[in-house]
Parts: C-alpha cells; structure tokens; sequence
C-alpha cells in the first residue's frame, strides 16, 4: 500500500493533506483493523490480547521447551539457505529466507513456525490470516565503517497497522541492540492524529531521508506532544518471543561495535483498506515466496548494470555465522 508522501502526487499533495487526506486514512486503516482483530480474537488468549492492546507489543519468555529450542538453535546456527545482506549505516543485516526448502531441511524451525500458539499470535496481531513471511536474521552492530544505522532512530513503519516478530536465539542486553518500543504509541490518540496531520502537510519536504517517504521519526518533543512516555528497551534472555505492531514508534537500540544476535524474525503488511482477515491458505504462501525471489534477481539485475549491488544482495553461506569483528575506536567514529 503506497505510503510515500515524496513519491505519489496525491499523497504528498499539502493541500489535499490540509483538507484531511492523510488523517482519513489513517482513522480508516485503524478502524478496519480494530474490526480485523476483534474477528480474529479466538485465536489468543485474553492476556495477550490485552497486552497487545495496552502496549503494543507481547513479550513471552521461555517460548519453547529447553529441548526443543536446544534444537533449534543448532539447525539456525548451522542454516546453509541463501543469505541475503542489507548494509544500513555501519550495521549488517543477514537474512535467509524460511520458505518451504528450506524449513524442510530443518524440522525444529518448522515445529516453531507451525506450533499453534506462535502461529495464531503472529496472525492475531496482524489482524491477518495470512501466513507472514519468516526469516532467520543475524543483526551485526559495527561491522563496517558507515554513518549511524537508522534503524536506532525511532520511527513508525507505516500509517497503519504492521506485525513484526522476534524469536530471540541470543540474549539480548544493552550492548545487543535490544528491540525498543515507545509503550502505547501504536494507539491513534487524538494527539497522535493532530500530529500526523501537521506532518502530512510538510510531508514531501521533510529531509530525514525516511519520513518523506512515510515512514515517519519521531524525537524526545514529538513524543511529549502525543503524550506518550518514553522508549523502553527490551532486554529479553534466549527463548524470548516478542510481536510488535510497528505502527507504534520503535527501533533497535544501541548496541557496542562488534555486537550481535541471532534470530527468528517474521514479518506482515497487507492491503490495511480490507476489512476481512482473509483465508489463511498456503499456496498464497508459496506464491509470496516466489514472488519475492523473482524480487531480489530482477533487483540484483538492475544493480549490475549499473556496476552497483542491490540492497539486499547475495553473499556467501559463511557469513551469516561470521562473528563481527569490533572496528577500531577512529574507524566507527
């Protein structure tokens, strides 16, 4: 769903935004989604639901049986998928893709994908019955020389509601980057309406490199203007489960160079304007699949002729179990 304010005419118009264009999409988007999870309520049990009401995001530690997540951890630690890596400031990101290859040759992963009470909470919270997209992802904090990676600045994914997960392999401290949240954010108050909309006026001029493009910052003052507190970071052990809607403002935190985690990380957005939640159907997964490799060569295409390498582009096996090497004190600075 076009979110861009920099990129589309009419979404990025001032005057149509004056007049409320991008406040009615929101309050439909919400609304519709409300609709979706009161219809997909059975699916979780009432404390997650309030959980996820309240603050926009579950945590659930000890998801797995010691056994079972010892065996998990050894099949994602010795995955041998296609990696894919994305360069963002002087973080790598490394992802394999858990398309049915490849959880075939890992039966501990798709007991995890599969179990009941994993898939039915990723799929309440994105109001969605569809399937989402799973990745086994490996976050490495100064491991190249770059300016500061955006991903540590806070920030709303989109106008409407998403669903992120993560399965955390790692435990997950302060020096790891923790996943940091803004408790309640994900809620269209009327504060954080009055906000939206003076920021959808200037929208196409904001230069942040991001909220031009819909996927709106957020600082200290902004959150005092949408009476919200502030940030919390998830500092979670090992066999931690956390699902966000990331609507609400959020983003990784500070991690010391040389830092990483290991985990499982699952991803929904959807058309936010349907108001049913859709039938669940695996075909539509593996079409989604393969769709999305038929992506990355055609993207990988267009970077060649261009002498340049797409954003996410192939690297060998061995790095997604490389441990990142700290960079000297003057190379990150």
């Amino acid at each position: 769903m076009s979110k861009s304010f920099r990129d589309n005419p009419v979404l990025g118009s001032p005057l149509l935004n004056r007049m409320g264009l991008h406040a009615v999409r929101l309050v439909t988007a919400h609304a519709l989604n409300r609709l979706r999870l009161f219809t997909l309520a059975p699916l979780v049990p009432a404390e997650y639901r309030r959980e996820y009401r309240r603050n926009g995001f579950v945590v659930i530690e000890n998801f797995l049986a010691t056994e079972e997540f010892a065996a998990l951890e050894a099949q994602l630690r010795d995955c041998k998928g296609e990696v894919r890596e994305c360069i963002q400031g002087d973080t790598l990101t490394h992802r394999i893709l858990l398309d049915e290859d490849n959880l075939e040759l890992m039966p501990a992963c798709r007991a995890l994908v599969e179990d009941k009470r994993y898939e039915r909470l990723l799929k309440y919270c994105a109001a969605r019955l569809k399937r989402p997209l799973y990745y086994v992802q490996s976050i490495k904090n100064g491991f190249v020389t770059g300016n500061s990676d955006p991903q540590k600045v806070l920030h709303s994914d989109t106008f409407h509601s998403s669903m992120k997960a993560w399965y955390f392999i790692d435990d997950v401290d302060a020096d790891r980057g923790p996943f940091t949240y803004v408790p309640g954010s994900h809620r269209l108050t009327w504060k954080r309406l009055k906000w939206e909309y003076r920021r959808s006026i200037i929208g196409r001029d904001l230069k942040d490199g991001y909220s031009e493009k819909g996927s709106m910052r957020a600082d200290p003052e902004d959150l005092v203007d949408m009476d919200l507190p502030g940030p919390r970071a998830l500092m979670v052990p090992r066999n931690t489960l956390v699902v966000a809607d990331t609507h609400g403002f959020h983003c990784r935190g500070s991690a010391a160079p040389g830092a990483s985690r290991l985990e499982i990380w699952a991803y929904s957005r959807t058309n936010p304007f349907n108001p049913l939640p859709g039938l669940g159907l695996r075909v539509f997964s593996r079409i989604e699949h393969y769709l999305a490799r038929k992506y990355w060569v055609w993207q990988d295409e267009r970077a060649a002729k261009r002498n340049g390498q797409s954003s996410w582009h192939l690297v060998p096996t061995a790095k997604m179990g490389e441990k990142p090497r700290p960079l000297a004190p003057d190379a990150s600075s």
